[in-house]
């Protein structure tokens, strides 16, 4: 999937900023509390294959290797040193470039892969949530709903009451009904959603599941994750279209070749973002260099000291974890 540049949105009073008046709607704000997720010096780096020539003299023992189809490794760093700290009532979403390392931060603190450097403490277990997630496509997505949420530990008594909910929040009409199969992305996407966030989990991570949802689904979307929230729960969102980051989360991470570049607002942190990548669509790859390093002169004074002194009271509290 490519990234999504829509039209510029810069800081006020720069070329292409939008007016106060136009600023678009912002994510739905619910009290803030206790931290969630601590993301602590977390790094990611995978060794893989590179079909690349090495520059420089080869030896010959590689030059023979090269021939035969030996392909030499090297070191990705998915993602680099990211310390920060999510709280009940936060919205937060996780913009960047693909490759950005956004999809890899969400699998870490899923649990589903393990980070080379660094921790990820959590206050309960989170509920991942990714375009892949597993449905049956053979079965209808009514029988599907039923398999998903019994599997989430729910009664068969909780499932029934639940149903209906889920089928308002999908939005699938009789559609329901049919094979997973004949679903499109969208479809399939808003279903997942909607089974997910039925179990109202304490920390729910979507990746770009709500990517593919018209207004209507986005807002029943958006006021299902607030309902989470108002409950003490956490959501991170992950889209390549920052204008949904914009309009759903209250707070925003900007991931950049695995390295945290900007943590703040939603509307201001998804507008910088915008306005980097607008740069680098037009070719202006100096001024969008410069975007990354105000928006790094930003973290830098706003974030670490803050955020190393709420690391070490959660470590404190949370050793049993």
């Amino acid at each position: 999937m490519s990234d999504t540049v829509n039209a510029p949105d810069g800081p006020a009073g720069s070329s292409g900023g939008p007016d106060a008046a136009d600023a678009p709607k912002k994510g739905i704000e619910v009290p803030v509390g206790d931290p969630t997720v601590l993301v602590n010096h977390l790094s990611v780096h995978y060794r893989v294959p590179s079909s690349e020539r090495a520059r420089g003299p080869q030896s010959r023992a590689a030059r023979v290797l090269t021939r035969v189809g030996w392909s030499r490794t090297v070191t990705v760093k998915a993602v680099r040193d990211v310390t920060f700290v999510a709280r009940a009532g936060e919205s937060i979403g996780v913009v960047g470039h693909n490759g950005s390392g956004k999809s890899t931060l969400l699998r870490v603190i899923a649990g589903l892969e393990t980070p080379t450097a660094g921790t990820v403490l959590a206050s309960a277990t989170p509920s991942f949530l990714g375009v892949n997630a597993a449905l049956l496509p053979e079965m209808s997505g009514m029988a599907n709903v039923r398999l998903g949420l019994l599997a989430m530990g729910m009664t068969p008594a909780q499932v029934k009451d639940t149903i209906p909910e889920v089928l308002e929040l999908a939005g699938l009409g009789s559609s329901i009904h049919l094979p997973m199969k004949t679903y499109s992305s969208g479809m399939g996407a808003r279903l997942r959603f909607a089974i997910s966030a039925a179990a109202r989990p304490e920390i729910l991570l979507i990746d770009e599941a709500l990517a593919t949802g018209d207004a209507a689904t986005k807002e029943r979307s958006e006021a299902k994750m607030a309902d989470i929230r108002k409950q003490a729960g956490t959501v991170f969102l992950v889209s390549h279209a920052a204008q949904t980051i914009e309009e759903m989360c209250t707070r925003a991470i900007w991931l950049h070749e695995g390295e945290m570049v900007l943590d703040g607002p939603a509307y201001e942190t998804a507008r910088a973002y915008r306005w980097w990548a607008w740069n680098v669509a037009k070719g202006e790859h100096g001024k969008a260099e410069g975007l990354l390093e105000d928006a790094r002169a930003q973290l830098r004074a706003t974030h670490v000291a803050a955020h190393d002194s709420t690391t070490r009271r959660y470590i404190a509290r949370h050793r049993h974890i």
